[in-house]
């Protein structure tokens, strides 16, 4: 009896499919979006930017050797009007014939549990780097998994709004940043 109950689990062991993890690396692009939002004069402003170009590898198997590199069309950002997006290429803001592109390059990815991580690089902005750490949500699907995240971003950090727009009563400091980017696997 004992060797028929053995026969039986190791047939079983064998015929289970082999489990193995996925490897998100293909990012789909109509399905990811990066979007912002602050204050100005007190009332909410969102916008968000059209082009931007993700590389990505990710295994929730080995989420320690995780990597992402982002990097932002700054020429492609909706501010909510044609004025504030034409305003948003100039010196004060984003001197884009200088800066054209922000970039975030992640350095190390930290699982917190329940598909949740800790994700930590720099972002690069108008010349300027500063570290960040970034919560980001992990949700798998059948055909593609999607990666969703916030943090804050001080503008005045990165030199975003000088000169008459650095008064925080006008426009807020604290930019909130979301980004839902969505991959395959393999």
């Amino acid at each position: 009896m004992k060797a028929h109950i053995y026969s039986l689990t190791v047939l079983a062991t064998l015929a289970a499919p082999a489990a193995h993890a996925v490897e998100y690396r293909t990012v789909l692009p109509k399905q990811s979006a990066i979007s912002f939002e602050f204050r100005q004069m007190g009332v909410p402003v969102a916008g968000g930017f059209k082009r931007f170009t993700t590389q990505m590898v990710f295994d929730p198997a080995k989420p320690e050797a995780a990597s992402a590199r982002i990097e932002i069309d700054l020429a492609s950002i909706d501010a909510g009007s044609v004025e504030a997006d034409e305003e948003s290429a100039g010196k004060l803001w984003f001197n884009r014939s200088v800066y054209p592109k922000a970039q975030f390059v992640s350095g190390q990815v930290r699982p917190l549990g329940n598909n949740r991580y800790e994700m930590r690089g720099a972002l690069t902005l108008k010349g300027k780097s500063r570290d960040l750490i970034v919560p980001v949500t992990f949700t798998p699907g059948k055909n593609a998994a999607t990666f969703d995240g916030a943090f804050i971003l001080k503008r005045l950090e990165f030199g975003i709004g000088e000169g008459m727009w650095a008064d925080v009563a006008t426009v807020a400091n604290e930019v909130q940043v979301k980004f839902r980017i969505a991959a395959s696997g393999k």
